[in-house]
């Protein structure tokens, strides 16, 4: 145990991420290629009410993914080998969306375009909801949108405080760094129920299923927007979507170029830096880089600890209040073909902090995240696999290491052997047991060396006016506590397989009154709790103003590994994945997966 706190393992963990992003960007220098001649596309978006530049708005060639986003005074430039002539779009949330003709270079290099405010969001377009791009006035699920403007003139590093300003959200703030929020549903410091993506990619814990949060390797200079739907979305997502789901959607770097420095202090001690570049290297290849680095101090609330039996109150023992985090991702957006995108990211985190649970707090130390995600884009087809990964082996229970520091000095150990022993074990004293007690195995410390894969398949089409999407969703969980916190005491991990096909079909009708159908269903296969129905139906009535809507839900929650297979605290909190039998004869069953329906 001595090592535990040696200099060079606390360092591993942050030379592995420096390693891995050096490794990411010499594959960005190998598959540069030459620049083709290109037309630059520049100017100037205005807002019609205060005849200033508009921060944020869009600008895009129509058809394509050639474009960029307006600057603080309204100004955007990118290049493109798009022959002329071509249709510009610019649209921002709030505002009317403008569609203007570009004939010649002189034209491209001086687009000057005027928008209106508009009072409705019936243009804003969202992909959370049925995954395809539709405006957000035509999905069959309330959706909440934290924009681009929002983002950038928040002055804090944490995104995470604009949730508290959406409506149908439950937010709740735990310290500096720590929010959390719920949507339709109890909410506690341990919620797996919200299912929370980047990119669409799973942004949780293998073993807990929790939110990564401080954990995250997002940058905020890198976040496009935060699409939040209230209510359940397992129909499309899988059971983990059973209250709602957050999609974080980063930036393109074709529509995002330059590079961007932030800084930031307060109180607390709080310090961030942060970068984010994008370049377009050619009419097929782009790159973007982000980092982030933060560290403070979290507010000084004393959690008074209680010995086993509550009559006796301790102080937290080695509480370290500081935090600091390290956090990067880069990817590379390679165009098949002007309609088609092949995208390669990775990223990478390691944090230092205080995590909040139910039963007290740990002392989160070099817990590392990384994932490598490979995406296919098309308005067909969308494929992706990605390959997640969870290490610690310094992390603690704070209440548990402070009650295990006392039985052994109260046991006569020195302070020194009652520090280190407290990490593992827990003294149980009696005068029946040879030198009046007994170390037993209830230690404080997690280790965690867990990975996730993930895959999926999604067609969309419109076929005699329906409008269908199938496909199919695969994970394997392989949580790995090498025995600290899980029934996992081989060594081996517990590995857990899901698969979800699911379809979703629209239909328009009655056009004068603007009607639509949806019905939508998926088939989840668990190795655990085998198969299970999810269904989901709506009728829209679609104006130019907004949407009236009537729909019927059904949200699935599947228990997480740690509700299934933990270990916690030698036996003192155990899951329970197969049920017990009690000494009187009693069965207890195992854990079912949880149902809610909404209307």
């Amino acid at each position: 145990m001595s090592q535990l706190y040696s200099f060079a393992k606390e360092k591993k963990t942050a030379a592995c991420i420096f390693k891995g992003l050096a490794s990411f960007m010499f594959l960005l220098a190998w598959f540069t290629v030459s620049a083709q001649a290109q037309t630059t596309v520049a100017g100037k978006i205005v807002d019609q009410e205060s005849g200033e530049g508009l921060i944020g708005a869009s600008v895009y060639i129509k058809g394509t993914s050639s474009g960029a986003t307006t600057d603080t005074d309204g100004n955007f430039s990118f290049q493109t080998t798009v022959p002329f002539p071509f249709t510009l779009v610019v649209s921002s949330v709030g505002y009317a969306s403008q569609e203007t003709i570009v004939s010649d270079a002189s034209q491209a290099g001086a687009v000057s375009v005027t928008i209106g405010q508009s009072a409705f969001l019936a243009d804003e377009v969202v992909v959370s909801a049925s995954r395809r791009a539709e405006k957000i006035t035509e999905a069959p699920s309330t959706i909440s949108i934290i924009n681009a403007k929002a983002i950038d003139e928040l002055p804090s590093f944490n995104v995470g405080e604009l949730a508290a300003r959406q409506k149908g959200v439950d937010y709740v703030r735990s310290g500096v760094l720590g929010t959390g929020i719920n949507v339709r549903g109890f909410n506690s410091a341990f919620n797996p129920k919200n299912l929370q993506l980047n990119d669409n990619r799973f942004s949780t814990l293998v073993a807990t299923g929790l939110p990564l949060g401080a954990l995250s390797t997002v940058v905020k200079e890198d976040i496009e927007r935060i699409e939040i739907i209230l209510g359940p979305s397992s129909a499309l997502y899988g059971p983990n979507a059973h209250n709602g789901l957050v999609n974080t959607i980063s930036k393109d770097p074709r529509t995002s170029q330059g590079t961007t420095i932030a800084f930031g202090a307060g109180n607390q001690n709080v310090f961030s830096a942060r970068f984010r570049h994008a370049q377009v290297i050619s009419k097929k290849l782009a790159f973007k880089v982000s980092g982030d680095y933060t560290e403070g101090q979290e507010f000084n609330y004393v959690d008074t600890v209680y010995n086993a039996t509550g009559t006796r109150a301790f102080s937290e023992l080695d509480l370290n209040r500081n935090f600091n985090s390290l956090r990067g991702e880069a990817a590379v957006y390679y165009s098949v073909n002007d309609r088609s995108d092949l995208i390669l990211s990775y990223g990478a985190s390691n944090s230092n902090n205080l995590g909040v649970t139910n039963a007290g707090r740990n002392q989160i130390k070099d817990w590392s995240i990384q994932y490598l995600h490979l995406r296919y884009v098309s308005p067909r087809w969308f494929a992706q696999v990605y390959h997640t990964w969870s290490f610690t082996d310094k992390t603690y229970a704070i209440n548990q290491r402070t009650q295990n520091y006392h039985t052994f000095i109260d046991a006569g150990f020195s302070d020194a052997e009652a520090r280190q022993r407290s990490f593992a074990e827990q003294w149980f004293a009696s005068p029946l047991l040879p030198g009046g007690g007994l170390a037993l195995n209830r230690g404080a410390l997690f280790r965690d060396d867990s990975r996730r894969w993930n895959a999926e398949v999604q067609y969309n089409n419109n076929w005699g006016g329906f409008n269908v999407i199938v496909g199919a969703q695969w994970q394997r969980d392989d949580a790995n506590s090498k025995g600290t916190y899980l029934l996992d005491n081989n060594g081996k991990g517990i590995v857990i397989n899901q698969i979800g096909p699911y379809f979703q079909v629209e239909k328009p009708f009655l056009s004068s009154i603007g009607l639509k159908a949806v019905i939508a269903s998926r088939f989840d296969y668990h190795d655990l709790y085998g198969f299970n129905f999810v269904p989901k139906a709506g009728l829209l009535r679609i104006g130019e103003k907004g949407t009236w809507r009537i729909t019927y839900g059904r949200g699935i929650a599947a228990p997480t590994i740690l509700n299934l297979e933990a270990n916690i605290f030698g036996g003192l909190l155990l899951g329970n994945s197969q049920g017990y039998t009690l000494i009187t004869g009693e069965r207890i069953g195992k854990l079912q997966v949880e149902t809610i329906q909404t209307f």
